[in-house]
């Protein structure tokens, strides 16, 4: 019982984050609430595990990270298509058309080089922390990041300086 209640106190409290994280990567609501609730799911099979982690955040980053990279390859997944998020067209405010072009940007990249972006620049993880977050090698993070980044440069940095460097206040700000 006391297990179960760590893990609802721990999802209670870390659930905006996860969706916004979530939402980053896949670009949609409705994906990254089926992103979540899959992540969600794992971490409850490996409560005890994760919550003896050295930090439940990355362990849980892993696991969500993990479970976006692995949906391209599921079969269902290269055939259902699905319809436009409306939550998505409500944003309004300063700096929205900047984010606009960031999501439009992030969404032209492969998952893995997405996931490299979201996680170096909006969680503000350095290249260990992005390469534990991924399962891979500091090289591959860095080899991941070169191209898009240039692609993206511009408009991640302005966004960036409009919202705020780190934290919760770029995440909300670039999220919308």
């Amino acid at each position: 019982m006391r297990d179960e209640r760590e893990f609802v106190e721990y999802v209670r409290a870390r659930m905006p984050w996860l969706r916004r994280l979530a939402y980053r990567l896949c670009g949609e609501w409705a994906g990254a609430d089926d992103l979540v609730q899959e992540c969600l799911v794992a971490l409850y099979r490996h409560w005890r595990k994760a919550a003896a982690a050295e930090s439940l955040d990355a362990y849980v980053r892993a696991i969500l990270v993990h479970a976006y990279l692995a949906e391209r390859r599921r079969p269902w997944a290269r055939r259902v298509q699905p319809a436009a998020d409306l939550e998505d067209g409500a944003v309004s405010g300063p700096g929205i058309e900047s984010r606009v072009d960031v999501r439009a940007a992030l969404a032209r990249l492969t998952r893995g080089q997405r996931a490299v972006l979201v996680l170096r620049y909006w969680e503000d993880l350095d290249v260990a922390q992005t390469a534990a977050a991924l399962g891979c090698s500091a090289g591959t993070v860095k080899a991941r990041r070169r191209t898009p980044s240039r692609r993206c440069a511009g408009c991640c940095r302005t966004t960036r300086r409009e919202v705020g460097t780190r934290g919760e206040g770029a995440v909300r700000g670039a999220a919308g």
